[in-house]
């Protein structure tokens, strides 16, 4: 553990190292993509696939690799894999990260005069 400042103890490296690893599953816009879809309820594929626009073998493989992580889980409903998260903390940090994104596309763009003086 490192230090304490203002409150805030550092993390410890395993637990940074695993979010780095939540964090670059997420780094995929089609995995950002699929959780942000399944954050607002659960999906089978095919709808998953239709929504997001990708092709049904690609979803799969993105689906597989979140549930290996943990970020997504399935139950089976008859035929269908039913897909979800299950964690709540997760679904907090995708949709405000992307609804404050959203929301900054929507505000008037910095002058290009306000950008030179900030090294862009």
């Amino acid at each position: 553990m490192g230090e304490n400042i203002d409150g805030f103890t550092d993390p410890s490296d395993g637990v940074l190292t695993e979010a780095a690893a939540v964090f670059g599953l997420l780094a995929s816009p089609a995995r950002l993509h699929l959780v942000w879809v399944l954050s607002q309820g659960e999906s089978d594929v095919t709808r998953l696939a239709d929504r997001v626009g990708g092709a049904l073998p690609a979803v799969s493989q993105h689906l597989a690799k979140l549930k290996l992580a943990g970020l997504v889980r399935s139950r089976r409903e008859g035929r269908r894999q039913i897909y979800y998260v299950d964690d709540p903390d997760i679904v907090t940090v995708v949709r405000v990260t992307v609804g404050q994104l959203t929301a900054r596309t929507h505000q008037a763009p910095a002058p290009v005069s306000r950008l030179r003086g900030v090294g862009v």
